[in-house]
């Protein structure tokens, strides 16, 4: 087991257990802390020179049929119908499937084209995105640990299955800090309802708090109590925010508790977030050739044009978002969860899904940024080439595909990921991988590596060990780097 030697004074006081408070407060005035932001002071520093200094990641929570989308298998289609072969049931666990099922392929009348220079295959129900395949680093070959929902949202975006880890922005954070001292380091934007594994796949785990993602919410306060109550003045609030920040640092010095450091900056954030935010979220300002690249729809009111809240409306977000310094930013798009039901569900989330993400890497790409913004895509685990019906025969055209664990795929983009590529491969059928396989850890390794972090040396000590998002696995996919 490694321990981390300490390096920097907040190491050396965290371990030593004296004059912490004071150290804590001294990093709200501007010192040293991996912990703090840059409220002008110094930003933790990477490990190494970064390829990304941001990172808009897109979990699709459910998880979309890979092999529908992004990993062609004519062979499947040709044995559509067949039962499956004995060894993809006999000794395998799945969700749902109880009996031995059929083949299913992908529907003829979707297909597949070869895309761009690279000729990376993507399926016709993404045509926008076939318009930037030269731009994505496709992974063919992800396994994960878990098979159901929560767990593996978990294991994929915390690094363990179970509840109590910090979210893979909040390591990102700890280890870089945040580029912009009036809004959060760490954001989350969602669509739908909130996934299986609830905040806690934006949580801080044990980390401090102030390394948790905020929701962004596209209703109302933008955050929850970030307006001032009736008859309170900003200059009331200001009264108030000084007073109770005076009693936390006296506290702060007594008990020595980093987790008041932390509320001293929240309520600060918080104050200066009243300004940003609303400027942030009026994306009303854009071009109308802005609007018409992501898909984004307004509705007009008594005070003017406001958004409507969608996913193509927090992909722009995004944007606005890593422009103005957030380091980390997480979309959640929830309904691909499609154990019935595949043809029309499948066909109806890719059109809401398509646009977005590609008018994204054109903006983020005409902008100059894609060189330092990584783009993901992600979801917790793939889809089985076997059909799932009440029948079990697939011969219903409400056929779906159950959960699997086995073989997926993800991709990225930007932030130094190699473009126009296409790594590893599953075998014929899309039920087991023949080439290269890459675990989620190994992905999750690779994401931090491009951000200038190493993913063995970025710890918390916690419970008398070193933890890290990679837990004691991972292997940073070389391949995969331009």
């Amino acid at each position: 087991m490694k321990f981390a030697v300490p390096t920097n004074r907040r190491d050396i006081l965290q371990r030593a257990g004296f004059g912490f408070g004071a150290y804590a407060l001294g990093s709200m005035l501007g010192e040293e802390s991996r912990a703090g932001e840059a409220a002008g002071g110094t930003l933790p520093q990477p490990h190494f020179p970064p390829r990304a200094k941001n990172i808009i990641h897109i979990h699709l929570v459910g998880s979309p049929s890979h092999l529908d989308l992004f990993d062609p298998k004519p062979a499947l289609a040709e044995r559509d119908g067949e039962l499956c072969p004995a060894e993809f049931f006999e000794g395998q666990k799945f969700a749902f499937i109880r009996s031995r099922p059929t083949l299913m392929g992908t529907p003829t009348s979707w297909g597949f084209k070869a895309c761009g220079e690279s000729g990376t295959e993507l399926s016709n129900l993404l045509p926008e995105l076939q318009t930037v395949a030269d731009e994505l680093c496709m992974v063919r070959s992800v396994h994960t640990d878990e098979f159901n929902h929560g767990p593996a949202q978990l294991f994929l975006l915390t690094g363990f299955g179970r509840f109590g880890r910090p979210s893979l922005g909040s390591w990102v954070t700890y280890g870089l800090g945040s580029e912009n001292k009036n809004l959060p380091g760490y954001v989350v934007l969602i669509t739908g309802q909130v996934l299986g594994a609830g905040n806690s796949a934006w949580g801080s785990g044990f980390l401090p708090t102030m390394h948790q993602g905020v929701e962004f919410r596209s209703q109302g306060d933008p955050v929850l109590f970030l307006s001032n109550p009736p008859g309170v003045s900003p200059a009331s609030r200001r009264s108030v925010i000084d007073t109770v920040n005076q009693i936390n640092s006296q506290t702060l010095a007594d008990v020595q508790d980093p987790e008041i450091a932390t509320r001293i900056k929240q309520y600060e954030l918080a104050y200066r977030m009243q300004t940003s935010v609303p400027e942030l979220m009026d994306i009303a300002s854009e071009t109308e050739a802005t609007h018409q690249l992501y898909g984004t729809t307004l509705r007009k009111g008594g005070s003017g044009s406001t958004a409507k809240p969608s996913f193509a409306n927090n992909c722009l977000l995004a944007r606005r978002l890593v422009e103005r310094g957030v380091r980390f930013v997480q979309l959640f798009d929830q309904g691909w969860d499609h154990h019935g039901n595949l043809k029309a569900s499948l066909e109806n989330k890719c059109k809401q899904v398509d646009r977005p993400i590609a008018g994204l890497i054109k903006d983020l790409k005409q902008r100059g940024m894609l060189d330092d913004t990584l783009v993901v895509w992600s979801a917790e685990f793939g889809r089985t080439p076997m059909a799932q019906s009440r029948s079990g025969t697939g011969e219903s055209t409400k056929a779906g595909r159950d959960h699997h664990r086995n073989a997926y795929s993800l991709w990225m983009a930007g932030g130094g990921s190699k473009p126009g590529t296409v790594f590893g491969k599953t075998d014929e059928l899309g039920f087991s991988i023949a080439e290269n396989p890459v675990h989620v850890h190994d992905f999750n390794a690779t994401m931090l590596h491009l951000m200038g972090l190493d993913h063995e040396r970025l710890t918390y000590r916690h419970q008398g060990r070193q933890y890290r998002l990679t837990d004691i696995h991972g292997v940073v996919q070389k391949e995969l780097l331009a």
